[in-house]
């Protein structure tokens, strides 16, 4: 009972982001992440780095990207189309990227992509970049 009038003192007194400190350092055991979605947030920065990923591996068009990406996240991750495009536009027109129609032997014509040589690198470079980013962020919030 005691922790019900606590919150309610933080509800007449706080901001929400006090109310949401609170709850995360008073009622942590009643916390629930959800274990089988990441958020797209932590994500956001990185989609471009992700799909020179994919292309690296090979030419693939625009769902079999999100497939793809899907399947090596374990279902934990689902790229959504007006990002993938939107990342795809810019990386084409940084010349990261390179498209190119399909033929139609395997259903209706599909645009590929393909990665290129600055792709390449700008993939290598973003890697290194994200593992130091990494450890500098376990450091700073464990």
């Amino acid at each position: 009972m005691l922790g019900f009038f606590k919150l309610m003192y933080y509800l007449l007194r706080s901001t929400l982001t006090h109310i949401v400190i609170f709850d995360t350092m008073h009622l942590w055991g009643e916390y629930k992440v959800n274990e089988n979605r990441i958020s797209s947030e932590l994500i956001r920065g990185n989609i471009d780095t992700i799909i020179l990923r994919v292309l690296c591996d090979g030419d693939s068009y625009g769902y079999e990207i999100i497939k793809t990406i899907l399947k090596k996240s374990n279902g934990k991750y689902e790229l959504k189309e007006p990002s993938l495009y939107t990342s795809l536009k810019r990386l084409e027109s940084n010349k990261f990227i390179q498209s190119y129609w399909g033929d139609e032997s395997q259903g209706g014509r599909r645009k590929y992509y393909k990665v290129t040589d600055a792709g390449k690198d700008t993939f290598h470079r973003n890697f290194a970049d994200w593992k130091i980013a990494r450890e500098l962020i376990d450091k700073l919030i464990r």
